[in-house]
């Protein structure tokens, strides 16, 4: 790897860190942690709106235990429910909520906003502005 390479990675790695930061302060007025709010858009967004667990899992990135207890707490808020796959009795689906796209819905415009005011925020910083811009401007 070159030193340039090294150079634009750990700027990815820093504007990740800070964007990811601003986005779970800014949905903790929604009661969401990040995971949360992001397993509320996939499955939103999937058939029927629901997603087998290692589905949900693969798409946010984690682990099945780590799913789990994403699902468990989400459950817990009334924001998910989960359900036997029919053809399948060991598939288990997490499935959204009537009250679920609501919370989802209710924080997209605060997730939203909180991402243009870091990127932002972080085009303004020597070193980051042209990831930034690569980023809007591909």
């Amino acid at each position: 790897m070159s030193s340039r390479d090294d150079e634009v990675w750990v700027g990815v790695v820093r504007l990740h860190a800070r964007v990811e930061h601003e986005l779970a302060v800014a949905l903790q007025r929604h009661g969401l942690g990040l995971s949360e709010y992001r397993a509320l858009c996939h499955l939103s967004d999937a058939p029927g709106g629901e997603l087998r667990m290692q589905d949900l899992a693969d798409l946010l990135g984690l682990n099945q235990s780590s799913v789990t207890r994403l699902v468990g707490r989400l459950e817990r808020a009334g924001l998910t429910r989960r359900d036997l796959c029919p053809d399948d009795r060991r598939g288990v689906y997490s499935v959204i909520t009537d009250e679920g796209r609501a919370r989802k819905s209710e924080a997209t415009s605060t997730y939203e906003h909180a991402l243009s005011t870091a990127l932002d925020h972080a085009s303004g910083e020597p070193g980051l502005d042209r990831l930034v811009t690569a980023l809007r401007h591909p």
